[in-house]
């Protein structure tokens, strides 16, 4: 995806002009998200999905968790902050299983990321089609544009390096994360927007300066200062990011729903689901 744009932008000197940058961001983010319609918008908390929640002018919050999870109670502090309405839902382990069903069945897959994360992007939509929201924003696609994953810390200091992989990234995005999210959306009729992902911001955020956006300690660094500068409180815009299955919760629910059906790992248990499928 996008490897169209990359040979317009070679040989382009990077941008380095932080105050520049960031104004420009403002106006880019702006226009990616503003919409007249109101929009559901999957919501964990966390940077992207708070600028997200920060811009569109009528939205509804969702977020889902298993108890104790840490994106529900951080979620609802947030929406409070940033004075957005908000609906949160607590999943049983019940529950958890029969959306784990779900989404092994709609997605044909075994993969236990890619499973983990597909089970929030169901739980939300389920949330969202009872409240009859047409359009649901995620915040796919700044991890790669804006360097927000582990790894691309510990590519170190080589930029060249740094930039090559956040464009792998985005030429990943279609067959990894949407090849998951887009059968989820269609299966409840919603369409499912990714404004990280518009043209228009990602050519421009790939010209930003890689070390403007990844240094030892911190990742998506441009995109923090520009949420602040949004007017995202401070301990929101610089809070560390955690995975969505995780902080969820639902990656705990699948090693419990595999030792309780006997098996040692969880891509077996989920294997035994696709099995049952494959027969129904």
């Amino acid at each position: 995806m996008f490897e169209h744009l990359r040979p317009q932008l070679e040989g382009k000197p990077f941008l380095t002009n932080k105050e520049e940058i960031i104004a420009h961001l403002k106006i880019l983010l702006k226009k990616a998200i503003v919409t007249k319609e109101k929009v559901g918008i999957a919501f964990s908390g966390g940077l992207d999905s708070s600028v997200l929640a920060l811009l569109a002018p009528k939205c509804q919050l969702y977020t889902v968790g298993l108890e104790n999870s840490s994106d529900v109670v951080w979620s609802i502090e947030v929406a409070q902050k940033i004075k957005k309405p908000i609906k949160t839902k607590i999943i049983t382990l019940t529950e958890a299983e029969r959306i784990i069903k779900a989404v092994v069945k709609l997605l044909n897959s075994t993969d236990v990321t890619h499973v983990g994360i597909g089970c929030v992007v169901y739980a939300v939509l389920e949330m969202a089609k009872k409240d009859n929201i047409k359009i649901v924003y995620g915040g796919l696609g700044a991890e790669e544009i804006f360097g927000g994953y582990k790894r691309h810390i510990e590519y170190g200091k080589d930029l060249d390096n740094i930039h090559e992989k956040l464009w792998e990234g985005l030429y990943g995005i279609e067959k990894r994360d949407l090849a998951r999210d887009l059968p989820i959306a269609k299966h409840f009729n919603i369409k499912l927007v990714a404004p990280f992902l518009n043209e228009e911001l990602v050519t421009y955020a790939m010209q930003i300066d890689p070390t403007l956006k990844i240094n030892n300690e911190r990742r998506k660094i441009i995109l923090q200062d520009t949420a602040f500068a949004l007017g995202l409180p401070k301990e929101v815009a610089y809070r560390p990011k955690m995975a969505a299955q995780y902080s969820s919760k639902f990656d705990r629910a699948l090693e419990r729903l595999a030792k309780k059906k006997g098996f040692s790992l969880k891509k077996e248990y989920l294997q035994s689901l696709n099995k049952k499928e494959r027969f129904l």
